[in-house]
């Protein structure tokens, strides 16, 4: 029923059952209750301060462009440390050659890398942004017939195994019909691949085409239709 208001209103209080004045007089909840004192849990943001002491990982990459190789150390700041929120997080990075042709390019990437780093959230985008760097004179193939467009392809490439490995990134893996099925279809042309490179065995056949999802020369005609061996990628869908 409503009730009009007359005079002005001065003060007012919440209206409470018997039940929530009972829970108030017992007082706090023990052993975790939703009253409990949440931890206090540390997110990256730029104003951490660098630890003494930070774990890391160094990657090599040696491309057909350069006699030098570069070196890519990626360092963790781990935070939560000892409690269920632990976390590892990318802090800063570094690359290291012998070559200084490239020197002012490295330098200016490595720091602004390692600042988005530090400002927290989510990094991984700077994975996709630097793999689809293309070099305008060409890129050039990996050990195992994956493609890479530019030496930044793979730096991004780097950061993103990084990623993998820390947690930030899931993994891509196939499921196991999918995983049978390649098996299956390497076994296929295995014989004959093995047979033209003289019993030395490779990857992928020496006909493969470029796979366009993963950059791999694994493309091979099945069944009338292009499958990459490595992924699982198909023209047919």
């Amino acid at each position: 029923m409503a009730k009009k208001i007359e005079q002005s209103i001065v003060d007012y209080e919440v209206a409470r059952s018997d039940g929530d004045e009972a829970a108030d007089d017992a007082g706090p909840q023990q052993g975790g209750g939703p009253s409990a004192e949440e931890p206090d849990i540390q997110h990256m943001h730029e104003h951490i301060e660098r630890p003494d002491k930070l774990y890391g990982a160094t990657y090599k990459i040696k491309t057909p462009l350069s006699d030098h190789a570069l070196y890519v150390t990626i360092n963790d700041v781990i935070l939560n440390p000892g409690t269920a929120h632990e976390i590892r997080r990318p802090f800063e990075i570094f690359i290291n050659s012998k070559n200084m042709d490239h020197f002012q390019w490295i330098v200016a990437l490595t720091r602004i890398i390692s600042s988005v780093f530090r400002k927290g959230g989510d990094c991984t985008f700077l994975a996709e942004e630097l793999r689809s760097v293309f070099d305008p004179r060409g890129g050039y193939f990996k050990p195992g017939g994956r493609f890479m467009p530019s030496l930044v392809a793979e730096l991004g490439d780097v950061i993103e195994t990084h990623l993998r490995e820390i947690g930030m990134m899931g993994n891509e893996e196939l499921d196991e019909h999918q995983k049978r099925f390649l098996e299956q279809k390497r076994a296929e042309v295995a014989g004959g691949d093995q047979a033209a490179n003289n019993g030395e065995a490779s990857d992928f056949p020496d006909g493969a085409q470029l796979c366009p999802k993963c950059h791999t020369k694994a493309m091979v005609q099945m069944e009338g239709c292009l499958t990459c061996l490595n992924c699982g990628e198909s023209k047919c869908g």
